[in-house]
């Protein structure tokens, strides 16, 4: 997880370098990352199947060969297309990373211990999320840009030799449908190039997102009858599996469109330099890292929707003095208030993964994990898009502000969501009613 990780935030920081280097303007720069998130999206449910056909360990395996051999070719791209290209075929590999990875957990470890496995994880993803951004910048300070992409292999080295440790688990018999795959695939391309735009091109990007609900009626309907359908229809049926996606897509909504937010307000409104913005952000990830193991332990012991809707509690508080402190131009106290945010993450994800894992049977952890997913990426396209409209809609001064309270309001909402399902939420799980 650190190696996909890792890759996605050193790739971020060092664009106007990759820009320069191959004299490509900054928007088109852009394109390294949105081929990447678009190739993880369009992936994530895909490779679940082809985990649950060939072997999750296996085809995790192959897909951090896949990053691997993809980060050898994004280090001796001639040109960006050549990057793009590449950062598309690595988002594949690290779709098989993300939607197996707990997959491979699950089966890892006793029932019990799930909690702390997930709190764990967390904690890995946080500190590598905190990680990414210095050791991105340092790179490019002292290497060339091509060592963004092969600090991967001697990491990705240590996963490949870890992963021959992983468990096999059965596998199942039914055929992959590749017409499904395939109009998974163009369903969330089209949907991720509408999303892109939709703030410039409006008619263009209204009927990129029309025939995207088109291609996905049509995915539906036929994976309707199948008893472990791709898009799993099947899991979500489940009230405590649909309502942990809805609060997952609300939260990861929210903290995107903070996270874009909070640097314009920081450089625009308190006239913070670029270093200075980077210290401010730190105690979110940092305090996310910190309290990511605790929530999982407290996840074993306590009503697993009451902790959601208290993390998520936390977090439109945190967002929401955010909004309306008045700084007077002294941006210290945002260092306290992304700190509060972070323990409001980090409460609320924990507990509400292992609703997730816990509403699936071991048999469709896959297609769990690919949903959990999906609806992490759709929550950020989301929250991306929304700050954007509205630096289009509010002057640069403003606009910030308005996103950082339209997220505290979208945190809320995942609070209430999560809290809507107790009646039928176990204590510590999701099995017990």
């Amino acid at each position: 997880m650190s190696l996909v990780v890792l890759d996605a935030g050193m790739a971020n920081i060092a664009l106007p370098t990759l820009a320069h280097a191959l004299g490509a303007s900054p928007a088109n720069a852009v394109l390294v990352v949105t081929a990447y998130q678009t190739a993880l999206v369009m992936a994530l449910l895909p490779c679940a199947a082809l985990g649950e056909r060939f072997g999750n360990r296996r085809v995790f395996r192959v897909g951090i060969g896949i990053f691997l051999g993809a980060s050898i070719l994004c280090a001796v791209s001639p040109s960006l297309p050549w990057l793009i290209g590449m950062r598309f075929i690595q988002g594949l590999g690290g779709a098989a990373v993300m939607a197996l990875g707990f997959a491979l957990v699950r089966a890892s470890i006793p029932s019990g211990a799930l909690g702390a496995a997930i709190g764990w994880n967390a904690l890995t993803v946080a500190l590598s999320s905190a990680a990414a951004p210095p050791l991105g910048a340092l790179v490019i300070s002292h290497l060339d840009w091509t060592w963004l992409f092969l600090v991967n292999l001697p990491i990705g080295a240590m996963a490949l030799l870890a992963a021959l440790a992983l468990p096999r688990v059965a596998r199942a018999t039914d055929r992959l449908d590749l017409g499904s795959m395939a109009l998974n695939g163009a369903g969330f391309m089209l949907l991720v190039a509408g999303a892109e735009l939709m703030p410039g091109s409006t008619i263009v990007a209204a009927a990129l997102l029309g025939t995207a609900a088109l291609v996905f009626t049509i995915l539906v309907r036929r994976e309707m009858p199948k008893s472990a359908p791709l898009i799993p229809l099947d899991l979500l049926r489940s009230r405590q599996f649909r309502i942990s996606i809805i609060a997952s897509v609300c939260c990861f909504t929210a903290t995107a469109a903070a996270l874009v937010a909070l640097p314009f307000y920081l450089q625009h409104g308190l006239r913070q330099p670029p270093l200075m913005v980077g210290l401010y952000m730190s105690p979110w990830p940092l305090s996310v890292a910190g309290t990511a193991a605790v929530s999982g332990l407290l996840a074993n012991r306590a009503p697993t929707a009451v902790l959601c809707a208290f993390g998520g509690g936390i977090l439109a508080i945190g967002l929401g003095a955010m909004a309306l402190w008045p700084l007077q131009g002294d941006p210290r106290p945002l260092l306290g208030l992304t700190a509060v945010c972070g323990v409001g993450f980090g409460l609320f994800q924990v507990p509400n993964n292992r609703n997730i894992f816990l509403s699936a049977s071991a048999g469709r952890s896959g297609a769990a994990g690919g949903m959990q997913g999906t609806a992490r990426l759709t929550g950020q396209t989301a929250g991306a898009i929304l700050v954007t409209l509205l630096f289009s809609a509010a002057p640069l001064v403003t606009a910030p502000q308005i996103g950082l309270g339209a997220a505290a309001g979208l945190a809320l909402l995942a609070a209430v969501v999560s809290l809507s399902g107790r009646r039928r939420a176990p204590l510590g799980g999701a099995t017990r009613a």
